[in-house]
């Protein structure tokens, strides 16, 4: 039986080899029919098409263009499409599944590291220790410990966590261990699920009414894009910390900006939108700001290199049938390789990607 050919599609050949190390390419090839190891940055062309008519795998990473009806009529043999980074949106349209392709993601990879990052910042948040290094920084040798405020600490403290997502879940696994009041807004989730998790459920207004530390993990839908406003940050207690590691659309940067500068409360972000935020324009202050310092993790990087999440040990093929993880019931992989359903049509599925 012939061997599955493999095509790859992202932003660059760089990009090709940060994502698969030299071994995994080796065994991808001992595995499967590479047919370029150049990728594809566009699916228009003669050239892109001759790959596309003869490939069964393909391989994508950030930046790969829209595979949609178009593209897929030009890969007529396509099976898998196997992203070796997190979300497909904006790279796989409904069509794929429609048309019976397998899709995989990476994101469990990535989740992770968010998770553990995300748990860095919420403990220190809670013994308030950004502001007492803006203290001491200032300060200097004139620095008085005796200012510091002595009501500090994780123990009680209330947290809220924004959307039971794979990332938010994974916080909440994390959160277990400490004597944390954890609160979360999902939409799609009972009480009892939520207590399941670990938490309870409340609306996102009584959350950003009562949580001393805010973690926000919801995705960009049109139902969530500006979902953290004016009147949201507003209703955040004096002294309160804002984190995100989701996306910058869900929050509104103006009104973030008002409330960081009066110093009423503090933020953590990962991301803004735009990103990053204008030169010149006024900062988004007090801030710990780190783009996307969660997903270039090396650990996350290592699971996406030694072929856990698109080589033949994840989702690659051997001897024309997959090698890699079965499907199961609720559409998940094990490992850090999870395979997708199509995508639901109601709003609130989106909130558990």
């Amino acid at each position: 039986m012939k061997p599955l050919t493999v095509a790859f599609a992202m932003r660059s050949d760089h990009l090709l080899g940060e994502l698969i190390s030299a071994p995994v390419m080796a065994e991808l090839e001992d595995t499967a029919e590479v047919l370029s190891r150049h990728v594809l940055t566009e699916f228009t062309s003669p050239e892109a098409r001759s790959v596309l008519c003869r490939t069964d795998v393909l391989i994508t990473g950030w930046g790969c263009p829209l595979i949609d009806a178009a593209v897929l009529e030009a890969a007529p043999r396509l099976r898998l499409v196997a992203h070796a980074a997190g979300t497909v949106k904006g790279h796989v349209s409904r069509t794929a599944w429609e048309r019976g392709v397998q899709v995989t993601t990476a994101a469990q990879a990535n989740a992770g590291p968010v998770a553990d990052y995300t748990l860095a910042f919420i403990l220190l948040a809670g013994k308030r220790a950004f502001a007492a290094a803006r203290q001491l920084a200032i300060a200097q040798g004139d620095f008085d410990k005796s200012s510091l405020p002595a009501d500090v600490g994780n123990y009680g403290t209330t947290v809220g966590i924004i959307g039971a997502s794979r990332v938010g879940r994974l916080v909440l696994e994390r959160l277990r261990p400490f004597r944390f009041d954890v609160l979360l807004a999902s939409p799609e989730l009972s009480r009892h699920q939520a207590a399941e998790l670990g938490a309870t459920l409340v609306s996102l207004d009584e959350l950003m009414t009562r949580s001393a530390i805010v973690s926000l993990h919801a995705p960009v839908l049109e139902e969530t894009r500006g979902m953290i406003g004016r009147a949201q940050l507003a209703a955040m207690p004096n002294g309160a910390t804002f984190i995100n590691t989701a996306r910058g659309a869900l929050v509104d940067h103006d009104a973030l900006r008002d409330e960081t500068t009066s110093g009423r409360i503090s933020a953590i972000l990962d991301v803004t939108d735009p990103e990053p935020l204008p030169t010149g324009g006024p900062a988004v202050q007090p801030v710990e700001r780190d783009p996307h310092a969660p997903h270039r993790r090396v650990d996350g990087q290592r699971a996406r290199r030694d072929g856990r999440v698109c080589g033949p040990r994840g989702a690659a093929t051997r001897r024309g049938r997959a090698a890699g993880l079965p499907r199961d019931s609720h559409g998940l992989g094990h490992g850090c390789v999870t395979f997708l359903t199509a995508p639901s049509r109601s709003p609130h599925h989106a909130w558990r990607l």
